[in-house]
């Protein structure tokens, strides 16, 4: 079993439901387990948002899943502003009360919850998201 899926969408927050069917169906198709299509699904719809919200002026996103007996490597592609979600992003509290937590950040700690690697490379002016979840 080895899959590719290869998407190109607009930057629009309606645009996050093809997506999700995307995942859906290639899941079915690779037999993937209901855990890993929420993960993936959660990994986009979060990594997603960010990118349409905060490093994007419209545009396009480019998405390729790539899946495999082991592993699911996805990648996210923009040409946005630089953004480093590693590391540009600050740490989110998650110990604090509820009202007392600032606003912002909890899909990226999200996404590095749920995700098994994650790395980010800015190259030819476009940021590279790489995102892997290893099948159980």
């Amino acid at each position: 079993m080895s899959e590719k899926l290869s998407l190109k969408i607009e930057a629009r927050h309606d645009a996050l439901s093809d997506i999700t069917a995307a995942v859906e169906d290639l899941g079915q198709r690779e037999n993937w387990g209901a855990d890993l299509v929420f993960k993936v699904n959660l990994a986009l719809e979060e990594m997603g948002l960010n990118i349409m919200d905060y490093g994007l002026d419209g545009g396009e996103l480019e998405i390729e899943l790539t899946s495999n007996t082991d592993a699911l490597t996805i990648e996210i592609t923009d040409n946005g502003r630089p953004f480093d979600p590693l590391n540009d992003a600050p740490e989110h509290d998650v110990t604090s009360e509820l009202e007392d937590r600032a606003v912002g950040g909890l899909g990226i700690h999200l996404t590095r919850t749920v995700m098994d690697e994650m790395s980010y490379r800015r190259e030819n002016g476009r940021n590279h998201l790489t995102m892997v979840a290893r099948r159980d």
